[in-house]
């Protein structure tokens, strides 16, 4: 009974309000008295409350003496308040943006700590609806694993990009070589993650060193749109390293070495 009564509270019910309808709902009609009984609440507060219920159409008085009362179904209760509810939202969807600055910008945060991270990324896999392009190692797949089929068995678009290998029989999957591009991070295990070009994340969810995995989560288009883009141009490098490597392999040198070197050195 408490967890109905805090329930009505928080539609809209104050404590005494809910007390006297699911007393009325044990038993009806019912005088004031019965139910100041019922409710365990005192009788002056009874008859208040019963006036605001009977302004509200919560409750509906007879007329004879001494007066009974009857509460409206619990249906009708439920169903009049989802209505206000859903109206509500409506409303507030629609104005809450109007009160946003013209230079406001969505932020940038920062999360730290595995279990954190992994919620966050199971909430934006979950509430994907288009596409999601993601490139992680096995580390990571094998969390997101059933998130990420789940979203494929829903119609998403997935693409993948695999740092090392692990099975993934789902989605449009590119395998990275063993090339390391960023020698700094090449034992560090990150991820770049973004859904419906409007949500992204990235970062080290496993450390080299014994320090605290930590991620850069944003909804800000533009950055967003970065952290595709760095998925997106690994999947061309992979695509193109597969149907051309004899071509590679004489241009840039074994392992790409003098494009490396003429980028990063």
């Amino acid at each position: 009974m408490d967890e109905i009564i805090e329930k009505l509270k928080e539609i809209g019910l104050n404590e005494y309000q809910s007390k006297v309808y699911t007393a009325l709902l044990k038993k009806f009609p019912a005088t004031g008295y019965e139910i100041s009984k019922l409710a365990a609440i005192p009788q002056s507060r009874t008859y208040d409350t019963l006036k605001v219920l009977e302004t509200m159409h919560i409750v509906i008085p007879s007329n004879t003496k001494p007066v009974t009362y009857t509460p409206i179904r619990p249906k009708e209760l439920t169903k009049r308040y989802k209505r206000k509810l859903d109206s509500t939202i409506n409303f507030l969807e629609k104005k809450l943006p109007d009160l946003k600055e013209d230079s406001y910008t969505e932020p940038v945060l920062t999360i730290s700590g595995a279990a954190k991270i992994y919620d966050k990324l199971t909430e934006i896999v979950k509430n994907a609806r288009d596409n999601i392009f993601v490139a992680l190692w096995s580390h990571d797949f094998k969390y997101l694993e059933t998130y990420l089929l789940d979203a494929y068995n829903r119609g998403l678009d997935i693409k993948i990009v695999k740092y090392d290998k692990f099975i993934c029989n789902f989605g449009t999957v590119f395998e990275h070589s063993t090339i390391s591009l960023l020698d700094h991070y090449k034992n560090d295990k990150f991820i770049f993650l973004t859904a419906d070009n409007n949500e992204g994340i990235f970062g080290i969810t496993k450390p080299a060193k014994n320090s605290l995995p930590a991620v850069t989560w944003t909804k800000n288009t533009e950055i967003v749109f970065l952290i595709k883009a760095f998925s997106v141009f690994s999947m061309y490098l992979v695509d193109i390293e597969n149907n051309f490597p004899e071509q590679l392999r004489y241009f840039y040198g074994a392992g790409l070495k003098k494009l490396r070197d003429k980028i990063l050195h």
